[in-house]
């Protein structure tokens, strides 16, 4: 399968289930051939560097099962695991241990550098040890030329938070990176 992470696994044993319970031959060449869509997991090589962009959407699950997924991906020489977060949205009462708590993954991960965006996200910010800490910014918009100025040769970049943060701003600029050379 071409998707990384327990939870891609999971979601394909269940279709799995489904086309057997109906009696449907499963075609190993489609399964093989999966890739996530963009904003949902797709990883890109951005010349000399890797996106895995999952700026569609965010929930605590969400988040943690993408930060797992950039801790499975090894950078290249001397390269860095880099998360730019942006808050996850309709938590009500949760969010803020929500956002807190991610520190946690984030370290099982082995993640170098993180950039968050908004209010919620502060809360992680200033759990992070200060190497850690990229930049926070209240918004996806004022994060994303911070973010595109640090990445480098080697780097894995995971973007993830809710459609509401407008985390496309930091694929964006991400990708005018990629296309200025780099």
């Amino acid at each position: 399968m071409g998707a990384p992470g327990a939870h891609w696994a999971l979601n394909a044993l269940g279709v799995l289930l489904v086309l057997e319970a109906f009696g449907v031959e499963p075609d190993p060449e489609v399964l093989a051939g999966f890739r996530p869509p963009a904003g949902r997991g797709a990883c890109r090589d951005l010349g000399g560097w890797t996106l895995i962009d999952e700026s569609y959407n965010a929930s605590p699950a969400a988040m943690s099962a993408a930060i797992g997924v950039l801790g499975l991906c090894k950078p290249g020489p001397g390269g860095r695991r880099i998360a730019v977060l942006g808050d996850m949205l309709e938590l009500g009462a949760d969010a803020g241990p929500a956002h807190a708590e991610l520190a946690a993954p984030l370290e099982e991960a082995g993640v170098d550098l993180v950039f968050a965006a908004g209010p919620e996200m502060r809360r992680l910010f200033d759990r992070l040890p200060r190497v850690r800490g990229g930049a926070h910014r209240p918004d996806a918009g004022a994060l994303a030329p911070l973010v595109a100025d640090a990445v480098a040769p080697g780097d894995i970049v995971l973007v993830k938070g809710s459609l509401g943060m407008g985390m496309k701003a930091v694929i964006e600029a991400l990708e005018r990176r990629a296309g200025a050379g780099g």
